[in-house]
């Protein structure tokens, strides 16, 4: 989140010239040494925690780090507690309770959001305590953001799943071939938390790539005939702090360049290499996903199949089985008709969720480690090691 966001349009700056103890974590604003009552009406300190994902409070709910606070009779306070339990939010914030005090109107900034319930819990503890105060004065310095993308994914933040998108952090992704299919997957790519992205392509942007590339370029942008590598670093880099372009077809004399590499993705139609990525990946210990599409004409309508195919260091011979063809392509229409970014899209799509799957980002009960759909019939085809 941005410095200026974060002290002028959240009410927290207000919040901090008030000597509340404020710190700022990702897209949450959390509020240190609160002091309430536990069960046995002693004085004891919390955190109220809110996410600050929009510039005014969408919720009126707000999480809690501590015991179960209590009213100066010493029972719970179930009036403010809405459940409790421990909770991941992510950025290594782990909250006990979740609180909601609904205010109406809704809260208009973050200040009157926080304050309010610092009263509710400190209120009890005056009861006892008089000089019990949140107002410590202690200043924690915002850390300097240190994320590999410019700006946060406040989507996450508000449906909680923060600490889901940490399990791709800091990997080193290849993506060898920026077509259609692997620009796809770097467009998916470069909205996740891993470290670094290496592309690897030795051809030019030109205006047939402009056709099954996301989103949109000019004639202008096409006549420069700069790398693809080069190309889509420069817009991908908007997002994503650590893209690596490597102008350069792979081949015999650089596989070195794929040593570092945590996960590949490999996007190339070119069987020899193909199968020299393999080899060498392999040889590596490192997990890939190779892309696949084919392309045939019947009659005026065209047919399809894309392809899905997980390796790992634990599932290896599947690859060699028939499911991977390591031929060059040279009959499929798919070379003269390349006006398909839709399914180049869908290959990208099948291959970063089975991408996600193996990190634990989304559940996999199935653990296939090939798939393929097809166009024609609707229906996708697993095969299990």
């Amino acid at each position: 989140m941005l410095q200026k966001q974060t002290n002028h349009s959240l009410g927290i700056k207000k919040l901090r010239n008030d000597d509340y103890e404020v710190e700022i974590v990702g897209n949450f604003l959390l509020i240190h040494s609160v002091p309430y009552l536990n069960a046995n009406r002693e004085l004891v300190y919390g955190t109220l925690v809110s996410s600050v994902s929009t510039p005014i409070p969408d919720t009126h709910v707000v999480y809690f780090i501590g015991e179960i606070p209590c009213g100066i009779d010493g029972k719970p306070m179930n009036q403010l507690i809405n459940s409790s339990h421990r909770h991941d939010l992510g950025n290594g914030i782990i909250i006990d309770h979740i609180f909601s005090h609904k205010p109406n109107p809704m809260y208009p900034t973050y200040y009157e959001k926080m304050v309010t319930y610092v009263k509710i819990l400190c209120g009890q503890a005056q009861h006892y305590f008089p000089d019990a105060t949140a107002k410590t004065g202690r200043v924690i310095e915002t850390k300097q953001e240190d994320s590999v993308l410019h700006y946060s994914n406040t989507n996450s933040s508000r449906a909680e799943i923060d600490v889901v998108n940490e399990k791709l952090s800091g990997i080193r992704i290849g993506i060898v071939g920026l077509g259609g299919t692997g620009s796809f997957i770097l467009d998916k790519v470069a909205k996740t938390l891993v470290g670094e992205i290496h592309l690897f392509d030795g051809d030019r942007f030109k205006q047939h790539n402009a056709f099954r590339a996301p989103g949109a370029t000019t004639k202008e942008r096409i006549d420069l005939n700069d790398f693809k590598v080069d190309y889509f670093t420069e817009v991908y880099s908007q997002i994503h702090r650590k893209i690596i372009p490597h102008s350069v077809y792979i081949n015999e004399t650089n596989l070195g360049l794929l040593n570092k590499l945590d996960f590949v993705f490999i996007a190339i139609d070119i069987g020899e290499i193909k199968k020299m990525v393999f080899k060498k990946l392999e040889d590596l210990n490192i997990p890939f996903i190779d892309c696949g599409l084919g392309i045939e004409r019947e009659g005026n309508e065209l047919m399809g199949i894309v392809r899905t195919t997980l390796s790992t260091p634990e599932e290896r011979g599947h690859v060699y089985n028939g499911l991977v063809s390591f031929s060059n392509g040279e009959d499929d229409d798919y070379k003269t008709n390349i006006q398909i970014g839709d399914l180049n899209n869908l290959n990208a799509i099948f291959a970063v969720i089975k991408w996600k799957k193996y990190y634990g980002f989304y559940n996999d009960q199935r653990l296939e480690y090939n798939s393929n759909y097809s166009v024609n019939v609707n229906t996708i085809f697993n095969n299990e090691v």
